[in-house]
């Protein structure tokens, strides 16, 4: 529905920039002055990723304009009135970005999934629509069902290293097989806790390389 919604509102309106609606090219996404204020990463690979990743991009710092696009795209208020395509598009344009560093094409894209009881309360799944986004960057399958979150975790937020290591302990399983190269997908990574646990599942299960893609990353 987020999706169909995105395209109607593409087609109909007139192009114009989602951070202060001035007029731009139908396929931009911000205009000049608003793009230069998002905090890209330059370059937007981290120098260390936790093991198991073997690579990890994202395309912007999560701070400033785009920590508030990024809240705007998880957290949208409820109902039709909270859709904000801008958000979302800004969201789609950094993780297509972020994507576009791969150094080699994924045999498959994976979102970071969510517990069956957050999807049914927050009504849709951020990391999915990003994964269906790199998918289409790469021309890669999406392998949407291919990772499970079997333990609902409580949230990262505000916790420290080793408290967010043992939160995501064990909260995810591979549903079947998996071999060659993943990118797995998710919106913002902090300490990179919750990608090295979704990946390390993902090696268990056959695959040879993992690497993250994000559209955010904090510092």
């Amino acid at each position: 529905m987020r999706r169909l919604l995105s395209d109607l509102l593409e087609f109909f309106l007139p192009g114009a920039c989602a951070g202060c609606a001035a007029g731009i090219p139908r396929d931009a996404v911000l205009c000049d002055a608003c793009d230069a204020r998002l905090p890209r990463l330059i370059p937007p690979r981290d120098p260390h990723p936790p093991a198991p990743l073997a690579d990890c991009l994202a395309g912007a710092a999560y701070t400033g304009d785009f920590e508030s696009w990024i809240r705007r795209f998880k957290d949208p208020r409820p109902g039709l009135t909270g859709f904000d395509p801008g958000a979302e598009a800004v969201a789609f344009a950094l993780i297509r970005e972020a994507a576009a560093g791969l150094d080699d094409a994924p045999d498959r894209v994976v979102p970071v999934p969510q517990h069956p009881h957050r999807l049914r309360a927050r009504g849709f799944h951020p990391a999915g629509l990003l994964a269906r986004e790199v998918a289409r960057t790469l021309d890669a399958p999406l392998a949407r069902g291919a990772l499970l979150r079997v333990r609902d975790t409580p949230s990262q937020r505000g916790l420290g290293r080793a408290a967010r290591q043992a939160n995501v302990r064990n909260a995810f399983r591979a549903s079947g097989p998996v071999a060659g190269c993943v990118a797995l997908v998710d919106d913002v990574t902090t300490t990179g806790s919750t990608l090295a646990a979704a990946a390390r599942a993902l090696r268990r299960a056959g695959a040879q390389r993992v690497v993250g893609v994000c559209a955010a990353r904090t510092l």
